[in-house]
């Protein structure tokens, strides 16, 4: 009994500020360590401990990147502003200091207040919300147009006659192939999907068994692969350097083993690309077909 009153002996409340201090300045500078590694350790795939969205690289993920820093401002608005209230009212309105309470029922300029703010932050919600939108369902015209199709459990690329007419499967790099490409673990595949650098690149996606997702976060978008329908999309990726991403419908039991990998490359070492694909991926079947409605 001894023993234990002495380990539980009282600290100062010096000490105690002291070390909740130290404690937070630990961290404070924790946080600080892991955004800065986040930051520094690229694009294209997740860090560690990463406490921020992948850096865009499109025009639709950087409107989607800025939304999301808006809408947490505006939380964090509302959350203090709340906050404030509670104190304020433990604070000025508890028996002690406020022994015989209002019996105010009604406040007009309360009631007004309480509808029109909401709807006011509503309001600065919707419009960059409506302006994200409309850059994801505009269409403009395609300088290059990939067909993507979803396979239990890996991906296919097929790219028109205008670049080759080629078609090829991408896999999941594993074992000693990973450890030599250099490429994060799960997220490399044996072939990557290369597209140039700043041109607006249209995918139509479909499935071949059950439905997939095609999803990028870099590029600010995901697309169903469903059998039978054909989806599309668009991006612009305005940065050189490899993208990875993942299939992010539950698609059966190889599902986490499904990535996906884009390389944007110059204008020059596309072509380059291209030419080598014609005859690494040569096709006898005619070629890629794609939909009447692409442009």
């Amino acid at each position: 009994m001894g023993m234990a009153r002495a380990q539980i002996r009282p600290t100062s409340g010096r000490s105690i500020g002291g070390r909740a201090a130290a404690l937070a300045t630990t961290g404070l500078l924790g946080l600080a360590a892991t955004a800065t590694a986040a930051s520094a350790a690229g694009i294209g795939q997740p860090v560690p401990w990463q406490m921020d969205l992948q850096r865009p690289v499109t025009e639709v993920a950087t409107e989607i990147y800025n939304f999301h820093h808006l809408l947490n401002w505006i939380m964090l608005g509302v959350v203090l502003f709340v906050l404030a209230l509670l104190i304020a009212v433990v604070v000025k309105f508890n028996e002690k200091k406020n022994p015989t309470p209002s019996r105010t029922t009604h406040n007009t300029m309360l009631e007004v207040a309480w509808t029109i703010v909401p709807v006011l932050i509503l309001v600065a919600i919707a419009i960059p919300s409506f302006r994200v939108l409309r850059t994801q369902l505009s269409d403009p015209k395609a300088d290059l147009m990939v067909k993507v199709i979803g396979h239990a459990w890996y991906w296919s690329y097929e790219y028109p006659e205008a670049v080759g007419g080629f078609k090829f499967d991408a896999n999941l790099l594993e074992g000693e192939d990973q450890e030599k490409s250099g490429q994060p673990k799960l997220l490399a595949t044996d072939n990557e999907m290369v597209v140039p650098v700043n041109k607006i690149v249209k995918i139509q996606v479909t499935a071949a068994d059950v439905m997939h997702s095609w999803a990028m976060p870099s590029f600010g978008f995901k697309i169903d692969a469903i059998p039978g329908r054909l989806n599309q999309f668009w991006f612009k990726a305005d940065r050189e350097g490899t993208y990875h991403g993942q299939c992010s419908e539950l698609c059966g039991q190889r599902h986490a083993y499904m990535p996906i990998t884009v390389k944007v490359v110059s204008d020059q070492a596309f072509q380059a690309w291209t030419a080598e694909a014609k005859t690494k991926f040569a096709r006898t079947d005619g070629g890629a077909k794609f939909a009447d409605a692409a442009r």
